[in-house]
């Protein structure tokens, strides 16, 4: 695997200010650094490209713990208590795009992750003990040794996802300002704004801009149609169809993304091609309809008979299966997301969805109101 990328010089020349002549070695001594290396690609790719914070910022805190702590400079971390699960996850949560982060990192996920990418390592970067819920980094992966002297790594981890996280978040500044000049020449120029919405629905966006894109489209899409409705026949009022966004953009917190009212359609966006995670959405809302916006460009046609044949194959009852295809109400996929688009564009909502686009990323990404 080449596993170098534009960032990977960035992290070179951080070791470089550290350590000089010895950053290259370094590198190829410290499987830590190597990780960080593997999960910072997204650095050079913009804003679409999917940036993870989770597991940078489990390393993070608990080596910001050792470093505030003192224990780069005393070598006493052997005998140190712990740091409480309660004081990690709040940290993480003052850090950039991490207000909503949980706990699957610092318990299991990280060390899960460097496992498939080392391992013939001895080591996880994440050592716990369950009964105290105190935390500790591995400090045998902080400490790389080269020509028979010991480096400590404790500042350059700091320096390198800090470099990462400002990279990312300039990224989504920039995509911000993006979508703001859309806003100012969306008249002039419509066929650049269409390409623009079209390139964040790619199939390899990153999630969240998938589904903040998808609410920007649907909302407006939605607003433009009525029903008609009330407790009298012979008093029926009209009333606009309006989507509620409710829940933290990709979140795995089992709730539902979008809710309509007045009609109480559900709607969850997933990029999954597992029928299994559909059939758990329908199971979490008790079989209620869901109408499912997925990433895909394969056809609505062969989404469905996908999701049907691997119903089949993983339940092989007729009726069981039809039960849980009875509660996809609708899919959308990124061609039907585009005609609507299009709709929305031909109904003068086009800065509506622009406006929205920048109100949801802001909100998502917790970057200051412009």
């Amino acid at each position: 695997m080449n596993t170098h990328h534009d960032f990977t010089d960035t992290i070179l020349d951080i070791l470089d200010n550290a350590f000089s002549n010895l950053s290259d070695r370094i590198f190829d001594s410290s499987e830590l650094i190597q990780y960080l290396n593997i999960k910072t690609r997204s650095a050079s790719r913009g804003s679409t490209a999917r940036g993870s914070f989770a597991n940078h910022y489990a390393i993070y805190v608990l080596v910001e713990d050792y470093i505030n702590l003192g224990f780069d400079e005393n070598g006493e971390y052997e005998s140190y208590e712990g740091a409480r699960f309660s004081d990690l996850l709040r940290r993480q949560r003052e850090l950039p795009f991490g207000s909503k982060l949980q706990n699957h990192a610092l318990n299991h996920r990280v060390n899960q992750e460097f496992r498939r990418y080392f391992p013939a390592s001895a080591y996880v970067p994440i050592l716990r003990d369950t009964e105290t819920h105190r935390y500790w980094i591995n400090e045998n992966l902080l400490n790389v040794v080269v020509d028979g002297g010991i480096y400590n790594l404790a500042s350059v981890v700091i320096q390198i996802i800090d470099a990462y996280v400002s990279t990312k978040r300039d990224a989504f500044e920039n995509f911000i300002a993006d979508c703001e000049r859309l806003q100012n020449i969306q008249d002039n120029n419509p066929e650049e704004v269409r390409n623009f919405i079209a390139d964040l629905l790619r199939p390899d966006v990153d999630a969240r801009i998938f589904e903040i894109v998808s609410y920007a489209i649907l909302k407006p899409y939605y607003g433009n149609r009525l029903i008609y409705w009330g407790w009298d026949p012979d008093d029926i009022q009209p009333e606009a169809l309006v989507l509620y966004k409710t829940g933290r953009t990709n979140a795995n917190d089992g709730g539902i993304d979008f809710v309509m009212r007045p009609l109480g359609r559900f709607f969850q966006v997933s990029e999954s091609a597992d029928v299994r995670k559909y059939f758990l959405d329908i199971d979490k809302v008790q079989r209620y309809p869901i109408t499912f916006v997925i990433k895909s460009q394969d056809s609505i046609v062969e989404i469905e008979n996908r999701m049907r044949q691997q119903a089949q194959r993983l339940y092989g009852v007729t009726a069981i299966v039809n039960r849980y295809m009875n509660c996809v109400e609708e899919l959308v996929n990124i061609q039907v997301l585009l005609s609507r688009f299009d709709e929305v564009v031909t109904n003068g909502k086009l800065g509506e969805v622009i406006g929205e686009l920048v109100t949801q990323t802001r909100m998502e990404f917790n970057l200051p109101a412009g």
